[in-house]
């Protein structure tokens, strides 16, 4: 059966981005140059020539393709790549019109894989090939001076062990023309860039602690002699040194840096010889970070991507929805700029958490992204429900998300009047607490499809465990509580279906000692049938209790499992991006019985707290075309939140 209906998600930081690539002439240093149009996000880009011909990563088509863009050209032309791909990363385009690109758009061999691989074409052609061997993962690639060697950081064939602070990647090389005769010439490091064909250097985490740059000067012959272990550190400890890119005289290599005192990380220069640090960025933009540089052929620019600025020309505004390309014709999918989105009955509407940290309350929103009102503001909510049989009616949780069983959370239901949605008027709301303030952590409520009970999260037993209560009154005026599941452990994250016959959930049952070995689980709402939906065909594999699979919900007729997991691994290296959670969260869907995986999100980020709705009026008319044209992607008129850039180094770094 293929799926219908609308998927409505988070993916962290995401919406606040606003990257645009720029560059600076390496002979001044005094000025910087926009190369690309403020469309969408752009981002880790590669000079194609010496006269700032650029090809670049964007998603204005609704996933991160691969774009050029030429000097006094206005418009930037997306390149032909992997068909079906709804990842691409790290594009690198020769003067011969050869194109080198990472994409995900073929399964991995088995669950815990990256599908990150590498791939090459030729501009104008139709052919694509595969340069990373089946069953190995590769990213980040580079190519030597003379285009006959390629090295990338590699995974190789073994099953992601969860890291992501620091992958573990190995410096493979090998030439086009033999792809699977490989040499690893570094043992632990990634972001390998390429000085001449001889030197490569590259980025790790030192024993000191601090991330930095190291070299390792390849032999003559050396797919035959073989290469020892020989990289040497080239940046000095106390700072953070990371994602190179050298020139090839040998002499100097861009780096971005994290330095002691400043909380933004900036592009300069290294000289190998002298040692010395040339700062470039900081003077220009002191309060923004800049992210991956890179030089061009003849290294008279230096190229980065940053936040464009309030003030710059193009996309300013942040949109409530943003559409999504969906691996599933007629399966809509909307990136929202918030947490936690809960529709309307109707599709009309969606509520969601705006800051679950800072107090941001709930906000609801048109379904077509044209208006949106402040439900609750100046307290923490997070994880709505709403009412299958009420349109004013939300359930959440109020207090703060990550908290000890007995710190108190409660559940609250939010009434407001739909009349009061008009522009110039505030919305009448009310604010009931279902749940006793000494009853300790309540979360995660979720409506029965006959609007009579709520299925929520409680520490109130010492142990995070399910339970269901009234979903008018609550534990207040005759209401009732009553226990879903025991024991010493966390269940947690419930979802009612919509026939009202299962629970499902998460839980670490099966490995109480791991908090974060959350696996799904279904139930009734009785007590009985309890069982572990075994996802990917991992039952009986030494993997199976590795999963961590969270923010599950159901399909709008019951049949299937939407789902958060960590199963395809890290797309890219998170050192490079700003700060991500779990890098390794992605949607897929999922027959109860846990057959039929799909795959649905592919991405740098962490993807989470999805809902799945039928169509109903308000989400039917969105009349998306998922086709996409080249010219960017939105909902029509634009409506949001002011673009910011608002977001944070990895925590990892800086803390």
């Amino acid at each position: 059966m293929e799926h219908t209906g609308t998927i409505i998600f988070t993916t962290v930081g995401r919406p606040h981005f606003g990257f645009d690539v720029f560059s600076v002439n390496l002979h001044s240093l005094t000025r910087e140059h926009r190369l690309t149009d403020g469309t969408s996000i752009n981002f880790n880009g590669n000079f194609v020539d010496d006269d700032q011909s650029l090809v670049f990563i964007s998603e204005r088509s609704g996933s991160p393709r691969i774009f050029l863009t030429r000097p006094g050209t206005s418009k930037s032309e997306q390149l032909p790549s992997a068909p079906g791909s709804h990842f691409h990363d790290r594009p690198i385009l020769r003067e011969n019109g050869r194109l080198y690109f990472i994409s995900a758009h073929e399964p991995a061999d088995s669950p815990f894989k990256s599908w990150a691989a590498l791939y090459s074409s030729r501009v104008g052609g139709n052919e694509i090939t595969r340069l990373t061997p089946y069953g190995v993962v590769d990213y980040s690639p580079a190519i030597s001076q003379s285009g006959k060697l390629i090295a990338v950081a590699s995974y190789g064939s073994k099953h992601w062990k969860g890291d992501f602070r620091e992958l573990n990647t190995e410096i493979v090389v090998f030439s086009e023309t033999d792809p699977n005769k490989r040499t690893v010439v570094a043992k632990r490091g990634g972001w390998p860039t390429w000085s001449g064909d001889s030197t490569i250097f590259f980025h790790g985490l030192a024993e000191d602690g601090w991330w930095s740059i190291y070299r390792v000067d390849l032999p003559d012959n050396f797919e035959s002699l073989g290469v020892k272990e020989q990289s040497q550190r080239v940046t000095p400890p106390g700072l953070h040194a990371f994602t190179p890119a050298a020139f090839h005289d040998g002499g100097r290599i861009a780096v971005a840096t994290r330095r002691k005192g400043t909380g933004y990380r900036h592009v300069e220069l290294f000289d190998i010889v002298s040692e010395k640090f040339s700062p470039v960025t900081e003077a220009m933009n002191p309060n923004f970070h800049h992210y991956s540089p890179f030089v061009s052929t003849g290294s008279k620019f230096l190229g980065y991507h940053r936040f464009r600025g309030e003030s710059a020309q193009g996309d300013s505004v942040i949109p409530y929805l943003e559409p999504v390309v969906s691996p599933i014709k007629g399966l809509r999918m909307l990136r929202l700029n918030g947490t936690f989105p809960a529709v309307s009955p109707d599709g009309d509407l969606v509520a969601y958490n705006h800051d679950y940290i800072n107090n941001g309350g709930i906000k609801v929103v048109k379904s077509d992204g044209s208006k949106g009102w402040t439900l609750m503001e100046g307290r923490t909510a997070f994880c709505n429900s709403w009412s299958p049989v009420e349109k004013n009616v939300i359930f959440t949780s109020v207090g703060p998300i990550f908290a000890e069983p007995k710190s108190t959370v409660q559940i609250a239901r939010v009434t407001f009047d739909p009349s009061s949605l008009d522009d110039g008027k505030d919305v009448s709301v009310d604010i009931k607490i279902l749940t006793m303030q000494e009853t300790g952590n309540n979360a995660f409520p979720s409506c029965s499809p006959d609007g009579k009970f709520i299925v929520f999260r409680s520490g109130r037993s010492g142990n995070k465990n399910l339970y269901i209560m009234d979903a008018v009154n609550g534990e207040f005026d005759g209401g009732s509580v009553a226990r879903l599941t025991e024991g010493p452990w966390i269940d947690t994250m419930p979802s009612w279906s919509p026939v009202g016959d299962l629970i499902a959930f998460s839980s670490n049952r099966h490995r109480p000692d791991n908090p974060a070995a959350l696996s799904v689980y279904l139930i009734r709402p009785d007590g009985t049938g309890l069982r572990r939906v075994h996802v990917a065909g991992l039952e009986g594999s030494s993997d199976v209790d590795r999963e961590r699979i969270t923010h599950v919900c159901f399909s709008p007729d019951g049949q299937w499992l939407l789902l958060t997991a960590n199963i395809g691994g890290v797309t890219a290296e998170p050192v490079s991006m700003p700060n991500q959670f779990q890098p390794y969260g992605e949607l897929y869907a999922v027959r109860l019985d846990g057959s039929g995986l799909r795959r649905l999100t592919w991405s740098e980020c962490e993807n989470g707290t999805p809902t799945w709705h039928s169509n109903g009026r308000g989400l039917l008319d969105l009349n998306l075309n998922l086709e996409f044209e080249m010219g960017g992607l939105s909902l029509g008129d634009v409506k949001g939140e002011k673009l910011r850039g608002e977001f944070e180094e990895p925590l990892w770094l800086t803390f």
